[in-house]
């Protein structure tokens, strides 16, 4: 696979990893890559890429009963994945302590999907920007409108205030954001300095407006934070007087957020030169500042509002949507789909409830043992 990007780092960016005990999942949705970070032996990065054509969304759902990160929900062009972790506790494949294995694929249609994320009580909910609606799967349809903002009259596949981000709160849907309160077609690109907002998703009122396109709403340590993407912003609500509060300013179009004990990942994004993102109050920021816009993660200590470690995108990946947190993973994989290597993912477990699984020309090692893809006649 041709690697035309690279990717740099803070000097402290590899430790704190190693410290934290995790690894990232990234999603860039024009670069069309899904990107998991993690450690080598040695202490440098890993990087390893999937390509999934304008993969948006990323989710992980964590179970306390097996090992952790085991699922990765993610939004693409015209379908919504889920990956399994296809490796037991102590066991490597070809050096990866983690292997993102496809296990199920939803045919959506092109409807946009952005934030994704599973409720506590198993429910996937995701966003769907050309129908301005929130949508769960369906066994029969693309999707399963749920919610759509009081303001938008009907579905309709008119991107109308360009629905974009949600948050769960108590395990379950609370926020979306969206970048205006317009109920005709693509009328939020006429308010995008200033036309969004959060909107709480049980009242239908808009818990903070004017905002300029507003991404990545997330719940965390009782507060909602927010990127107010067009000025380029990392900060949270305070849901009694309606205001924002900035903690950080970032060097990009902020995108893509999570959270890891006191810091938070932000990802930003170059900014486009197309008509819809020119001259947004990032770009005049910019300009007074002196500071020129990056693609990458910007780790920001939420106490001191400073950005103590950054990793940056250069090459042909040019913005991020989503950043996700792998707790306790040193150094993550995912199996393709466009190669040969799906078909040799074989994986199960046997009458005597010992994990088998085989994967073609890969070597691994650790307890349970995972053979490599059998030879035609061999036994499994």
């Amino acid at each position: 696979m041709t690697q035309n990007f690279e990717i740099t780092c803070s000097r402290g960016f590899p430790g704190w990893l190693a410290e934290m005990q995790l690894s990232l999942g990234i999603t860039t949705y024009q670069g069309n890559r899904l990107l998991l970070i993690g450690l080598k032996p040695d202490g440098q990065l890993s990087v390893f890429q999937r390509i999934f054509q304008r993969c948006m969304g990323l989710h992980v759902v964590v179970r306390s009963d097996e090992p952790p990160a085991q699922s990765l929900w993610m939004t693409s062009q015209c379908q919504v994945w889920r990956f399994e972790n296809m490796l037991e506790p102590h066991q490597t494949l070809d050096g990866f302590d983690r292997s993102f294995a496809p296990q199920q694929v939803f045919y959506t249609g092109d409807i946009d999907a952005h934030d994704i994320a599973v409720e506590e009580s198993g429910r996937v909910v995701f966003i769907s920007t050309l129908l301005s609606c929130v949508a769960t799967l369906s066994d029969r349809y693309s999707l399963e409108p749920v919610w759509r903002p009081p303001f938008v009259s009907k579905l309709a596949a008119e991107d109308r205030c360009h629905l974009n981000g949600l948050a769960l709160e108590g395990g379950r849907l609370k926020y979306v954001t969206a970048c205006s309160q317009s109920d005709t077609f693509d009328g939020w690109r006429d308010q995008r300095d200033s036309g969004g907002c959060v909107i709480d998703v049980d009242s239908g009122e808009a818990v903070i407006s004017g905002l300029s396109m507003p991404h990545s709403p997330r719940v965390y340590q009782d507060r909602l934070w927010v990127l107010n993407s067009g000025h380029g912003e990392f900060g949270y609500v305070d849901r009694k007087t309606g205001t924002f509060e900035c903690v950080a300013d970032c060097s990009g179009y902020a995108r893509g957020l999570t959270f890891v004990d006191n810091w938070a990942l932000v990802g930003t994004s170059l900014p486009r030169h197309e008509p819809t993102f020119r001259n947004l109050p990032l770009e005049k920021k910019s300009a007074d500042g002196g500071a020129s816009s990056r693609c990458g993660l910007q780790i920001v200590n939420v106490d001191r509002g400073e950005v103590s470690h950054w990793l940056r995108i250069e090459g042909e990946i040019r913005e991020l949507y989503d950043v996700v947190v792998l707790p306790n993973v040193h150094r993550p994989r995912a199996a393709g789909v466009l190669d040969d290597e799906v078909n040799h993912n074989i994986w199960f477990k046997d009458e005597e409830g010992r994990h088998r699984s085989w994967t073609a020309g890969m070597k691994t090692s650790g307890p349970p043992a995972v053979s490599p893809s059998p030879k035609p006649g061999a036994d499994v």
